[in-house]
């Protein structure tokens, strides 16, 4: 049953990981739906940090749906008939930089101290690195950061290595395979900003 739901997680984040890449905005349907598969994987290997960034995943999925569908309608920018035009990619402002990496230290340092004083966790400082990174990567998906692809690529080779060690192996394949397309993904969002 746990390799099956292990699987079942790797195939949604293929389909997800091909959205991603292409800047669709349904990559958020297989964004509800592969955290719940993983909600359970990851509780049942005792990899708690990432069964707790599931569950934001679940809520920035909502998040990012409507914010890439109706997000730039704020500043008035409607498409030619009228609908509000879909969020583009962009640049982090050089202004948000300290406050993330701020944000990315803070939680990095509370999820440790959690998982070190209250759970068994055996990998207490790698899994909150990569759930930290994540929650910064998450965000910046949300806002169509173009840079986001580099904080996945730092999260994407970490977890590989993680989810190695734990046994995880069908995970681990993904998110070795998440690392490489990353790159693409970069350059592929790039082009995408600059046409």
């Amino acid at each position: 049953m746990e390799q099956a739901l292990e699987i079942a997680g790797t195939i949604t984040g293929l389909i997800y990981l091909w959205l991603e890449y292409k800047a669709s905005i349904y990559l958020w349907i297989a964004s509800i739906i592969m955290p719940s598969i993983y909600l359970m994987v990851y509780y049942k290997a005792g990899l708690y940090a990432d069964f707790g960034i599931n569950i934001y995943y679940l809520a920035v999925a909502l998040y990012g749906w409507v914010l890439w569908k109706y997000g730039h309608s704020r500043k008035g920018h409607t498409s030619a008939d009228s609908q509000p035009a879909e969020l583009p990619i962009t640049h982090v402002p050089g202004k948000q930089l300290v406050p993330l990496l701020l944000i990315f230290l803070g939680t990095f340092l509370l999820i440790a101290y959690v998982l070190l004083s209250y759970t068994d966790s055996n990998v207490p400082w790698l899994d909150s690195f990569t759930t930290a990174l994540s929650i910064i990567g998450m965000w910046m998906l949300a806002r169509k950061y173009l840079e986001q692809w580099w904080v996945w690529i730092g999260v994407d080779v970490v977890s590989a290595g993680l989810y190695v060690y734990k046994g995880l192996h069908f995970t681990a394949g993904l998110y070795a395979l998440y690392a490489l397309i990353a790159v693409f993904g970069y350059y592929k969002w790039k082009k995408m900003m600059e046409s």
